[in-house]
C-alpha cells in the first residue's frame, strides 16, 4: 500500500479560511493581547528607567577626584573619597539616585509650596507651614554656621545637582512620570544648602513636645472637674520605672553627677472660655493635617541603651537603638557610609549608620572610635498663647503692641496664585489664621487667635552638631559636638572604643517666668506667662558617664527625678518600655552574667504588652455567659502577655482594649481627644482599674449609672463579636497579625485614590506583632484602627570590639524606586525580628561587594 501524502499548509491559510466573523474577532483579541504587552513593556521600561547605575563608571562635574561607591547584596552604599568635599558629594549624588523624589517632596514640604506640585488640596499645609516658616528660619541658620558645615552642605548640592543635570523626569523617578500624565509642567530647582536644613525643621516638628496635650487638656476640661482632667494626665510614676539618669544636681549652674539639690513648682491658670476652646479645637484639626515625616502622637518614641564591657560578652561595650517613628514607603532612613580613603585632620571622616536622605552625613551610627544612639527627650519646647488682637495690634498688660506682618504668595497648580499674610506676635507667629475655624471665628467679632512659641523658630547650630558628631572621637569632644543639637532635643547615648560609655542629654528647653507651667495655653496679654528668653544651659542638663551599675536605658522616660531645678516638661513617656529594657538586662545579667549582640537584638523585639498584667485580672473576674461568649475570656487564663503576630489571646486582647477605651471615654470627650491607646492611656486605666465606681466608668448617654464591672463585660461581649467580624468565628483561627498589618503608603501619589497608582507605589500585608508601650513598639491607634500606624523604623546593634560583628536592618530599604530589588527587600527581615551584617572595615566591606561604582571628576577640557 503506497503511503499517502498531504499537502502542507500555514497556519495563515487555515486562518483566512475560517468565517469573516471568527476572523475579526480573532484580529480583535490579537490585537488587545499586543496592545496589553505594547503597555506592559512601555510600563516596565519607565518603571524601571530611573534606576541607579551601580556599576562601571560616571563622570561628575564639581568632582576633585575619583570617588568609590561599593553597594553589598541590599543595596547599601559605602562611599570612598580622598576629601571631605568629595565625599559630600559623592553622598549628595547617590542619595539622589535612590531617592530624589522623596528629597523633592520634603523640600516643597518645607518651603510651603506643595501646591505646586499637587494643588488645591494641599493649599492648607502650605498655609501652615509659610506661618511657620520653616525654610525662613533656615535660611536664617546658614550663616551661623562653622565654615567646615557650611562647605559640606554646599558640596552635597553639588552632588545632587550633578545628578539632576540633563537627566529628564522620567530618569529621575516614576513619581513624577505619573505627575507628568496628570498635567504636571515641572522641573526640579537646584538642590541648595537651605533645603537640606529645612529638612531639619520638619523633623523638629514631628517631636517638638506636648502641644497636642497642651490642646487637649483644654477641651477635655469642659464638664470636668480639674481633678478628673488629672486623672487623665498621670503623673510620672518614679518608683516603678527608673529615670534614665538616677542622681545628680544643678550646683552653680552646672550638672553634677554625684551631688543632690532640690527644686520648685508652677501655679495653675484660669478656666478657657468657650470661644477659646473652639478655636483651639480648630487648631488642632489643622496640625492633625499638616503632614508626617516621622510620627506624631503616643506611638512616636524610640529605644536606645548601651552596656559596657564588664557586662557584655565581648568585654567591650554594646550599643542598641531602634527609633520608633509613623510608617511610610519609602522608610525615613537610608543606611550608608562614608570613609576618607585616608583618615587626617583634612579629611576626618570614617563613619558609617542611618541617613536622611537630603542631609548631608550620618545622623545615627558610629565612626572608628565612638557609637551613638537617639532617642527624642520629649521637653517641653512649645507653648500656644491665647492673644487679644485688634486690627494691626496686639494686647499685653492693658498696652497695645503692633503685630509683625509679612506677606507671602503661594502658587497653586493650575489655579490662580493664593495670597497669605503672617501675623505674629512677640510670641511667635499666629498659627490660627490657617486654621478652618479661623475665619467663622473672626466673622462673629471675636479678637481670639492663638500664636505659637516654639524653640525650632529661633536660628540654631543643629547642623553643626551633625558633622561634629559625625568625627569625635573621645567623651569630651562627643559632649562638645552634640552642644549645638538644639532641636529636635534628644536623648544620646554614647560609647567608645576606650571602654566607657554614657549618657548626654542636649537640646534648647526655654527657661519660663513664674506664671507659665507649659500644660495648658496660656494668655499672651500677660507678661508673666512669657519665657525668659534664657534657655537650660547646655552644662546644666543631665548626663553621665560610667554609671556604676553598667548600663544606660532611655526610652522616652523621664530623664532625672522630680528634684531637678529646670522643668523640662511633666509630659514624659510613663516608662513601661524603658523599664521592661531594664528588667530583662537585669536578668540577663544575674542569669549568664553579660549580654552578646544577639541578645540585644532579641530584647529589641519583646513583645510583652505592660497593661496586661493589670487588665486581664480584672477581665477574668467578670462572668460571661458560657460558650461563645466567655470564648475570647478562656483565651486570656494561661497567656503569657506576649504579642506575636500568631497569638490568639493577643488579637482578643487587643480589640478588648479598643473597645474598653471606646465605651469609657468617647461619651466624656470631644472626638478630636479620643484616646490613642499609647502609654498615657495604659497609665490612666490602670489607675481607674482600682476606683469601679469612678465617674469615668459611667455612660452618660444612658439613665443608669454604670460601674467598672459592667463596663468591662461589655467590653467583652462587643470585642467577641468585632473579632468575629474582623477574623473568624472560631478561636482556633485567630491571630493578632490578623488585624494588626503593616501597610507601607507613599505619602503623595500613595493616597491619590488611584487605585493602579497606589499599587505601583505602596506595599503591605505583612501581619507583625507587638503594641503599644511595647519595647517592639509596633503600633496601631486604637482612635483609628488596628492597622500599624507606629514601629520601629530601623533597628542597631553596634559592637564596640568588631565594628564588623555589628547588626542593622531598615524598616524598608535603601531604594526610593518602585519595584527595585532594594525597595522593601529589608522589611520581610524586620518582620521576623532579624537583622543583617554592618560591614564597616573595608575588607569587611569589599568581602561584602556586589557592585562598584566610580564617580569620575569631569574630564578635562583642554
Amino acid at each position: 500500500m503506497s503511503e499517502r501524502t498531504f499537502p502542507s499548509r500555514s497556519w495563515w491559510q487555515v486562518f483566512t479560511e475560517w468565517p469573516r466573523a471568527v476572523r475579526w474577532s480573532a484580529y480583535g483579541v490579537v490585537g488587545l493581547v499586543l496592545l496589553l504587552l505594547a503597555g506592559l513593556v512601555t510600563a516596565v521600561m519607565l518603571v524601571r528607567r530611573p534606576f541607579p547605575q551601580v556599576e562601571g563608571s560616571v563622570r561628575v562635574p564639581g568632582l576633585t577626584g575619583e570617588v568609590e561607591v561599593v553597594r553589598d547584596e541590599r543595596g547599601i552604599p559605602q562611599l570612598y573619597a580622598d576629601t571631605t568635599a568629595d565625599l559630600m558629594a559623592a553622598q549628595g549624588y547617590v542619595q539622589a539616585q535612590e531617592r530624589f523624589y522623596e528629597m523633592d517632596v520634603r523640600r516643597h514640604t518645607t518651603a510651603g509650596r506643595l501646591s505646586e506640585l499637587f494643588g488645591p488640596d494641599t493649599l492648607e499645609i502650605d498655609e501652615l507651614v509659610r506661618t511657620l516658616g520653616w525654610r525662613r528660619v533656615a535660611t536664617q541658620e546658614l550663616p551661623l554656621l562653622k565654615p567646615e558645615t557650611r562647605a559640606a552642605l554646599e558640596a552635597y548640592a553639588v552632588g545632587v545637582n550633578a545628578y539632576l543635570e540633563d537627566r529628564s523626569l522620567s530618569q529621575i523617578a516614576v513619581q513624577y512620570t505619573v505627575l507628568g500624565l496628570g498635567g504636571l509642567d515641572y522641573r526640579p530647582e537646584p538642590w541648595t544648602a537651605v533645603d537640606s536644613l529645612a529638612w531639619l525643621k520638619a523633623m523638629a516638628w514631628d517631636l517638638k513636645g506636648n502641644i497636642d496635650e497642651e490642646i487637649e487638656r483644654a477641651l477635655v476640661s469642659v464638664g470636668h472637674t480639674p481633678e478628673q482632667v488629672a486623672e487623665l494626665y498621670p503623673a510620672y510614676d518614679y518608683e516603678a520605672h527608673a529615670p534614665i539618669v538616677g542622681g545628680g544636681a544643678v550646683v552653680d549652674g552646672v550638672f553634677e553627677p554625684e551631688a543632690e539639690e532640690g527644686g520648685t513648682r508652677n501655679p495653675e491658670r484660669p478656666a478657657f472660655t468657650a470661644d477659646q476652646r473652639a478655636q483651639l479645637a480648630g487648631l488642632h484639626r489643622t496640625l492633625e493635617r499638616l503632614p508626617s515625616f516621622v510620627g506624631r502622637g503616643d506611638g512616636v518614641g524610640s529605644n536606645s541603651w548601651v552596656v559596657d564591657g564588664q557586662h557584655s560578652q565581648t568585654g567591650e561595650p554594646l550599643l542598641a537603638n531602634d527609633p520608633h517613628l509613623g510608617v511610610s514607603m519609602p522608610g525615613i532612613w537610608m543606611q550608608m557610609g562614608l570613609h576618607c580613603t585616608t583618615v587626617s585632620s583634612e579629611c576626618p571622616l570614617d563613619v558609617a549608620g542611618f541617613t536622611f536622605a537630603g542631609v548631608p552625613g550620618v545622623i545615627i551610627g558610629h565612626n572608628a572610635d565612638i557609637a551613638w544612639g537617639f532617642t527624642n527627650l520629649g521637653p517641653d519646647v512649645t507653648d500656644l498663647y491665647l492673644e487679644r488682637v485688634t486690627g494691626d495690634e496686639w494686647e499685653q498688660d492693658g498696652r497695645p503692641r503692633p503685630l509683625t506682618i509679612r506677606d507671602e504668595t503661594i502658587r497653586v497648580r493650575g489655579e490662580d496664585d493664593v495670597p497669605l499674610q503672617v501675623r505674629s506676635t512677640a510670641h511667635g507667629p499666629i498659627i490660627s489664621d490657617v486654621s478652618d475655624f479661623y475665619a467663622d471665628l473672626a466673622g462673629s467679632g471675636s479678637s481670639t487667635a492663638v500664636s505659637l512659641a516654639w524653640t525650632a523658630l529661633t536660628p540654631s547650630r543643629t547642623a553643626d552638631a551633625i558633622f561634629d558628631l559625625n568625627i569625635a572621637s573621645d567623651w569630651t569632644s562627643f559632649r562638645e559636638a552634640v552642644s549645638s543639637f538644639a532641636v529636635p532635643a534628644q536623648n544620646i547615648v554614647y560609647a567608645d572604643r576606650d571602654g566607657h560609655i554614657g549618657y548626654q542629654a542636649p537640646g534648647m528647653v526655654p527657661i519660663r517666668k513664674s506664671g507659665n507651667d507649659g500644660l495648658q495655653p496660656q494668655e499672651g496679654w500677660r507678661s508673666e506667662n512669657d519665657w525668659t528668653g534664657e534657655y537650660v544651659p547646655f552644662d546644666g542638663l543631665p548626663h553621665v558617664l560610667d554609671p556604676d551599675e553598667g548600663f544606660v536605658v532611655t526610652a522616652n522616660q523621664a530623664v532625672i527625678g522630680p528634684d531637678y531645678p529646670y522643668h523640662l516638661t511633666d509630659d514624659w513617656d510613663q516608662g513601661y518600655r524603658s523599664q521592661r529594657i531594664r528588667d530583662l538586662l537585669e536578668r540577663r545579667i544575674e542569669d549568664e552574667g553579660t549580654l552578646s549582640v544577639a541578645d540585644m537584638t532579641e530584647i529589641q523585639t519583646d513583645t510583652r504588652s505592660p497593661l496586661a498584667p493589670v487588665l486581664v485580672p480584672r477581665l477574668l473576674a467578670v462572668d460571661l455567659p458560657r460558650g461563645y461568649w466567655s470564648a475570647g475570656q478562656r483565651q486570656l487564663r494561661h497567656w503569657d502577655f506576649d504579642q506575636p503576630a500568631d497569638s490568639a489571646p493577643a488579637e482578643y486582647f487587643n480589640v478588648v482594649w479598643r473597645t474598653l477605651l471606646d465605651l469609657t471615654f468617647h461619651d466624656e470627650m470631644p472626638e478630636d481627644v479620643w484616646p490613642s491607646g499609647g502609654d498615657r492611656w495604659i497609665a490612666v486605666m490602670a489607675g481607674l482599674l482600682d476606683d469601679p465606681t469612678s465617674a469615668w466608668w459611667d455612660d452618660r448617654e444612658t439613665p443608669e449609672v454604670e460601674t467598672r464591672d459592667d463596663i468591662l463585660r461589655l467590653a467583652m461581649t462587643e470585642a467577641r463579636d468585632q473579632v468575629t467580624k474582623l477574623d473568624a468565628v472560631l478561636v482556633s483561627e485567630w491571630e493578632w497579625g490578623h488585624l494588626h498589618r503593616l501597610e507601607l503608603t507613599e505619602p503623595t501619589l500613595g493616597t491619590s485614590g488611584i487605585g493602579p497608582v497606589e499599587w505601583l507605589v505602596n506595599r503591605g500585608g505583612w501581619e507583625v506583632g507587638g503594641g503599644p508601650a511595647a519595647v517592639d513598639a509596633s503600633a496601631n491607634l486604637v482612635s483609628e484602627g488596628y492597622t500599624v500606624a507606629f514601629a520601629p523604623s530601623m533597628r542597631m546593634v553596634v559592637s564596640l570590639a568588631d565594628f564588623d560583628d555589628s547588626r542593622w536592618i531598615n524598616l524598608t530599604g535603601v531604594s526610593g524606586h518602585p519595584f527595585n530589588a532594594h525597595y522593601t527587600d529589608q522589611t520581610d527581615l524586620w518582620v521576623r525580628g532579624e537583622t543583617i551584617p554592618w560591614a564597616f572595615t573595608r575588607d569587611a566591606v569589599d568581602d561584602s561587594a556586589e557592585h562598584t561604582l566610580t564617580l569620575l571628576p569631569e574630564a578635562d577640557s583642554g
